[in-house]
């Protein structure tokens, strides 16, 4: 496999250059025209065959080994973010979006491991499905590309997924998990109802603030007395709404929250849970609950097997000093969720802090001022090339 390296230094310019041009025009959601037409110009002349999503600017790319053999699937996410960046950079965005998480080097990253791959389609033994994806961010791409059949694109069921995404921290480290990878992302609104009045005479009213405000007290202390601290949760209340002026007491009174969950378990019993609580806080100050409990993106669970294969395979090319076996999940969340749901496979985290910036300090995803150093391309695109390569084949390039 360290053909792979190898070859990857050659096209690591291209790569930059395409990186940065990405960097400049970040687009948002599923609608990424230019992001979807500046792949396609990359992928033009390779042995592909390549298909366009109908509901969201997707592009499928299939390159058919060589030999016969089993499917594999590597993703990349396309998308940016609604952030002012606040770098100083030649390449600074110009748009007022930002690629705050990298998803500018997934792209990138993938179109090399594409080229690398077709340079070898002859020995290929099986078949390797690109998938560039938009909307990671929201309102979720994945979904909806396998629900147009990414998964299938080959002619059969991908039989394992890989996708590496970039993090702050030591530059060319790897890490990864066997198991649950990332937490689930959920969305919690809760309305309270009530009748409305002057706030002179709260008597003559069914105040919706206060049953809201103990409910969001108490919510915090519930998940400490609910939920095991081996399968925890995360709630955050994000969100408080009520009434506009200060001398009137509304009808109705709103929060929301984000709720990360590492199991199918834990989601059940929130989901139980939090309406129990919500209903019963507001009938003891004769007000209702309207609660709506939402999955955005399941909880990301890497296949044993395949977490295995990566870290050897990772471990062989880069050596094992560059590749650290997670202890813990992380609890951001990833629609990558939805293909390892499907498929077995491992979602790889690859960190690239620029060498200047101290990786203890360094900004993290989403931030204005988040920096991921492009030199850990040719690595990415030799990584993606090697684990397809190395599940289909099953030994070094």
């Amino acid at each position: 496999m360290d053909s792979f390296k190898d070859a990857s230094r050659l096209i690591h310019d291209d790569l930059v250059k395409l990186r940065r041009d990405l960097h400049r025009f970040p687009e948002l959601g599923n609608d990424l025209p230019r992001t979807q037409q500046r792949v396609l110009k990359e992928l033009e002349g390779l042995p592909l065959e390549i298909s366009l999503g109908s509901s969201l600017t997707s592009i499928t790319a299939v390159l058919r080994g060589g030999k016969p053999g089993k499917t594999v699937l590597l993703r990349g996410d396309m998308d940016g973010l609604p952030v002012q960046e606040d770098n100083d950079l030649d390449y600074k965005s110009e748009n007022n979006n930002m690629h705050a998480c990298g998803h500018d080097l997934h792209t990138a990253g993938l179109v090399g491991a594409a080229r690398l791959l077709c340079d070898r389609k002859d020995e290929l033994e099986g078949n390797v499905v690109f998938m560039f994806q938009p909307g990671e961010e929201g309102p979720g791409g994945a979904k909806p590309m396998i629900d147009e059949g990414v998964l299938d694109a080959s002619g059969e069921r991908a039989s394992a997924a890989f996708g590496i995404h970039v993090m702050p921290g030591e530059q060319g480290v790897f890490f990864l998990r066997g198991g649950t990878a990332m937490a689930g992302s959920n969305c919690l609104s809760v309305t309270m109802h009530g009748m409305g009045g002057h706030g002179s005479q709260p008597h003559n009213t069914l105040d919706p603030v206060a049953p809201l405000v103990e409910f969001c007290q108490a919510l915090q202390t519930m998940v400490t007395r609910r939920f095991s601290v081996f399968d925890p949760i995360v709630v955050s209340t994000t969100v408080l709404r009520a009434g506009e002026a200060y001398n009137v007491i509304p009808p109705n009174a709103t929060m929301k929250a984000t709720v990360r969950t590492l199991s199918k378990d834990s989601w059940t019993l929130f989901n139980s849970a939090v309406r129990e609580l919500a209903c019963s806080i507001a009938a003891g100050h004769g007000c209702t609950a309207e609660v709506d409990f939402e999955t955005t993106y399941p909880v990301s669970v890497n296949d044993h097997a395949e977490a295995d294969n990566a870290a050897e395979t990772l471990s062989s090319l880069f050596g094992k000093d560059r590749v650290v076996i997670a202890d813990d999940p992380l609890m951001g969340s990833e629609d990558f969720s939805y293909v390892l749901d499907q498929v077995p496979g491992a979602f790889i985290f690859l960190q690239a802090t620029p060498p200047e910036i101290d990786p203890e300090t360094a900004e993290v995803n989403h931030s204005p001022k988040v920096l991921f150093d492009d030199a850990v391309l040719a690595d990415q695109c030799a990584a993606l090339a090697a684990l397809a390569w190395r599940t289909l084949n099953g030994s070094g390039a």
